[in-house]
């Protein structure tokens, strides 16, 4: 794919935004960006399989917030292109399935999601997280992919474990928007809710693995609450399952 003419997008003064094909130097300065997750959230049973395919094949879609002034990667936004009918049927069941299918599926991409969004720790509340759906938006519509999707991670979700997503999704302010604040931020940009996903990344370890990365103790067999967990935890002799929920949102681009 060629690199795309002019600007990606125009943000605040000391901002640049570049993709990873552009900047591939930046690229390699981001990864810290994925400090910013939960631990455990890193240890995704498939996770590793379809962010790993996204460089180099998909360069031209991961995208780079730069500050001139900072001399640092202060976000970045994951995307993958992958073919789509635009039936809710055809939806992948979240983030491991839409990350497997495309990698695997041999047929051309019809429309691109979103995977991560991410802003490191110290510069959140400038609007950056804003700043990257943009720019995600800006790359679908220039590679002529349509809609962008997204399977978001609700933000406020750990607050309310117990709360299944189905009911969760449906909470608003009195404004009618999203109770959920990443759930709003991409419904200030037009996007609407397609579905709920129950089960959208799955991670099943070792007990001992996930009693290191929430420093709790899991001594018998049953559900267990977690600190930044979105659902609980279901351990039984001796392993320990999980679900990560997601919301599958749509833009129009």
């Amino acid at each position: 794919m060629r690199r795309m003419e002019g600007p990606l997008l125009r943000a605040e003064p000391s901002i640049e935004v570049f993709t990873a094909d552009e900047r591939p130097d930046l690229w390699e300065r981001a990864r810290v960006l994925g400090n910013e997750w939960p631990e455990y959230n890193g240890h995704g049973n498939h996770a590793a399989t379809y962010f790993g395919a996204l460089i180099p094949r998909h360069a031209h879609f991961q995208l780079l917030l730069y500050d001139k002034t900072l001399d640092r990667v202060v976000a970045r936004g994951r995307t993958i292109p992958f073919h789509w009918d635009g039936s809710l049927e055809d939806l992948p069941r979240g983030i491991d399935a839409l990350g497997l299918r495309a990698i695997a599926d041999q047929r051309p991409p019809t429309a691109l999601s979103a995977l991560a969004a991410e802003v490191a720790a110290d510069q959140r509340g400038r609007g950056l997280s804003s700043l990257i759906v943009r720019a995600m938006t800006t790359v679908a519509r220039r590679a002529g992919l349509a809609p962008l999707v997204a399977p978001v991670r609700p933000s406020w979700k750990d607050r309310y474990p117990l709360m299944p997503i189905e009911r969760y999704v449906t909470w608003r302010r009195s404004d009618g928007l999203p109770f959920d604040p990443w759930l709003r931020v991409h419904a200030r940009f037009g996007a609407t809710i397609l579905r709920p996903e129950p089960r959208s990344l799955r991670i099943e370890s070792p007990v001992a693995e996930w009693e290191q990365w929430t420093e709790m103790t899991f001594p018998h067999d049953g559900e267990y609450v977690f600190p930044e967990g979105l659902a609980p935890l279901h351990v039984r002799s001796g392993i320990g399952s999980y679900w990560e929920p997601n919301v599958w949102m749509v833009h129009e681009v």
